[in-house]
């Protein structure tokens, strides 16, 4: 059960979904998604493979479009294309192989300042290399800076990631699954830098884990994604939904056991969800 205190956390809504729902073709993923988010909420998302946690972080990025409903930032629906106001990590390493450690995290800002070019240039290039070694010092990189991805452990990718997605100071930090193939002890050092992260730079985060123990450690709320309804014959008839939100502070062991069930059981469905 979690015990971070939502210090961040304001009254303002900053995200709100109204009867959300994503389909393809006739291939439903997500339906009749409601909830607001305010602002420096930690949202974790749990639910089985497949039921749609990672295209709903699609589409808070921008890269999926809404089929039906509303997903409102500031009350206004969320541009179709990725903006620096949402940041982004990945299970599997986004990083660029062919560059350092330090022009990886460069690279992002550059395409923000410059979007046709991809590069700055003179005093701006000089100030925004001091930038990125602010955030390699913020997230333990400033010994690797001149390094290369390979040269890098898992971690530290994932590292870098954060810090790629941070330099163009987000309000919404997106994470999806990025300490799934870390060893034990490494996920608890990233779990510790990443609450320190939001709490310091008042960020809302929205991170899907297979991990329910995360997702109530981590979180200051915790949602979980599911089938309520559900045909054999036809599985893609339907979406998952919302069927937990919770405010994780208050969750007590007969809630967690219910979700725990919850989700066992979706497993048990063929691979349905």
């Amino acid at each position: 059960m979690s015990t971070n205190s939502p210090t961040t956390t304001s009254n303002r809504t900053l995200i709100e979904l109204n009867h959300l729902g994503k389909s393809y073709d006739d291939h439903i993923v997500l339906e009749k998604l409601n909830a607001k988010v305010n602002e420096g909420e930690f949202v974790t998302l749990v639910g089985t493979s497949g039921c749609g946690k990672s295209t709903f972080l699609k589409l808070l990025l921008g890269t999926e479009t809404v089929s039906t409903g509303e997903l409102l930032l500031d009350g206004k629906p969320i541009s179709n294309e990725p903006g620096p106001d949402r940041g982004i990590v990945f299970q599997k390493y986004s990083v660029f192989p062919h560059l350092s450690v330090r022009e990886n995290v460069v690279i992002g800002k550059e395409f923000v300042e410059n979007r046709i070019l991809g590069r700055v240039f003179g005093k701006k290039r000089k100030l925004l290399l001091e930038e990125a070694d602010q955030w390699l010092e913020t997230v333990g990189l400033s010994a690797a800076r001149h390094k290369y991805p390979h040269e890098l452990s898992g971690g530290m990718q994932q590292r870098l990631a954060i810090a790629q997605a941070l330099i163009k100071h987000p309000r919404v930090l997106l994470l999806d699954e990025p300490f799934g193939a870390l060893d034990p002890g490494i996920r608890k050092d990233m779990h510790k830098m990443v609450l320190e992260l939001w709490q310091q730079h008042k960020l809302t985060v929205f991170m899907v884990t297979h991990d329910l123990n995360e997702g109530f450690y981590l979180g200051t709320r915790l949602w979980v994604f599911d089938k309520v309804r559900l045909d054999p014959h036809a599985p893609e008839r339907f979406g998952s939904t919302i069927t937990f939100d919770l405010p994780v502070g208050k969750v007590d062991q007969t809630s967690y056991q219910s979700i725990d069930q919850t989700l066992e059981h979706s497993r048990q469905q063929l691979g349905v969800c």
